[in-house]
């Protein structure tokens, strides 16, 4: 209870850019390491064959999903923690800790046995084609094995960071993937396991990540799901509803996204398939900083609007907008400068895969420079439980702006069209969040707040 009243403390009085940084280097390191084995992965597994970069790129689109509901219950759970502990309200935030992780596990189990069960139906629906359907179902299986693992890690790991735990959440996730990275060499290539050594290299991780995870959330006064608090509830139902959907929205329509992808992609063959997966991957990789950066910001934000200190939220708002557009520019010029270089990374015998990636790339770093104010804009409107904008605002960079996009540009300009649909996306999607972002942040300064004792920079 002591290190509790000083963690409040700390979250309500400290300079907003330390505690931002604080809470945010231990996520990004974690987002970093997890997806860099998703990169590793396409990577190692690209050295096998076209096909097998193709399904694999096809059940991406599956993990995508797994990982959209687990952070619907993760995000929900983790911002009414925040603020729950933030008004001082500890035996609320116990009751949704349970509520939250034991809701996702049931989930996870029910995944597991329908893709297990309709394994090839689910594999041909995200795209695989005949060619590149053996090496989707052979990942696929692995995968599926693993659901419920990897949705208990991530609700664990989201439900940590919320509390201010961002370190211990971070060794729980890095842990884990870099096992990954280890075994998939062994597995796919001394094992002579191909694409399935890669899978079940990846289940491996996600089984000890969640053993390791169960460990540390025990190690220090944190709260931590048990089943003695675990009630059914509609309120805590509608909690997480309105804390998890913009991240449910966000995840699952950028599934959605790369499921149309994968579908336009395959009238063009595999190796089409394969490029934009590789693109996919990177663009994920790039991201993943920014939304590493993004979760430092947000146990700041809820804290602080939990306890009322609104001027404290929009410092730590104005911050991290300026942090991430420099992240963003610096790897936009990246991307462009070096596109050709990077995909080779990941298939260099395959020149029509190197071209079509190529070109996809430099079109998507035209506009990577303005994604840091589209998603800062979703994750602040979700913390402050702003559900009808955020869902909204999670929906329209990969839902409203890029599916029908996609169909457009595809039918009219084909390939190339289908290539240059993320850049619009993005340029459409961040002209809406600027001003609703403005609207909502002199929404919350017209409340009455806490002024006194704010820390400023």
């Amino acid at each position: 209870m002591e290190q509790q009243n000083e963690k409040y403390i700390q979250m309500t009085t400290q300079p907003v850019s330390r505690l931002v940084n604080r809470m945010a280097i231990p996520s990004i390191v974690g987002m970093l390491v997890s997806s860099f084995y998703n990169l590793v992965d396409t990577a190692f597994v690209g050295r096998i064959s076209t096909n097998a970069t193709a399904g694999v790129g096809v059940v991406f689109s599956y993990s995508a999903l797994v990982q959209a509901l687990a952070f619907y219950f993760g995000h929900g759970s983790g911002n009414f923690i925040s603020r729950a502990l933030g008004a001082q309200k500890k035996r609320e935030a116990e009751q949704m800790s349970a509520f939250g992780f034991f809701c996702c596990m049931g989930l996870g189990v029910l995944i597991m046995l329908f893709g297990l069960t309709n394994m090839e139906r689910v594999c041909t629906f995200l795209g695989a084609t005949p060619a590149c359907l053996p090496d989707a179902k052979a990942y696929m299986q692995f995968i599926c094995f693993g659901t419920p693992f990897v949705m208990c890690s991530f609700i664990l790991n989201v439900q940590m960071r919320f509390q201010g735990n961002a370190f211990l959440s971070m060794i729980g996730i890095s842990a884990g993937a870099v096992l990954n990275i280890g075994l998939d060499p062994l597995l796919i290539f001394v094992l002579d396991m191909g694409t399935a050594g890669a899978a079940l290299a990846t289940m491996i991780s996600q089984i000890f990540s969640f053993t390791l995870l169960v460990f540390l959330c025990r190690k220090r006064d944190s709260i931590y799901p048990q089943v003695k608090n675990f009630r059914p509830s509609l309120h805590l139902l509608r909690e997480v509803n309105a804390g998890g959907l913009p991240s449910l929205s966000r995840q699952g329509i950028a599934s959605v996204a790369t499921i149309v992808t994968n579908r336009l992609a395959g009238g063009y063959g595999e190796s089409a398939i394969a490029a934009f997966s590789v693109v996919n991957r990177i663009g994920f990789f790039s991201g993943a900083a920014l939304i590493g950066f993004g979760q430092g910001f947000q146990p700041v934000c809820g804290f602080n609007y939990g306890a009322k200190k609104y001027e404290r939220v929009k410092q730590a708002l104005i911050y991290s907008l300026k942090v991430a557009t420099v992240y963003c520019v610096v790897v936009a010029a990246a991307l462009a400068r070096f596109a050709p270089t990077i995909i080779t990374w990941f298939r260099k015998n395959d020149a029509q895969l190197i071209e079509i990636g190529k070109v996809a790339l430099r079109y998507h770093s035209l506009s990577f420079a303005f994604v840091g104010v589209n998603i800062l804009c979703n994750m602040y409107l979700q913390t402050i439980r702003k559900t009808v904008p955020a869902t909204g605002m999670a929906l329209a960079r990969s839902g409203l702006f890029f599916i029908p996009t996609a169909f457009v540009m595809e039918h009219f300009l084909g390939l190339r069209g289908l290539q240059m649909t993320q850049m619009i996306a993005d340029f459409t999607s961040t002209a809406l969040a600027v001003p609703i972002l403005i609207y909502y942040v002199r929404q919350m300064m017209a409340l009455p707040g806490n002024p006194e004792d704010i820390a400023r920079d």
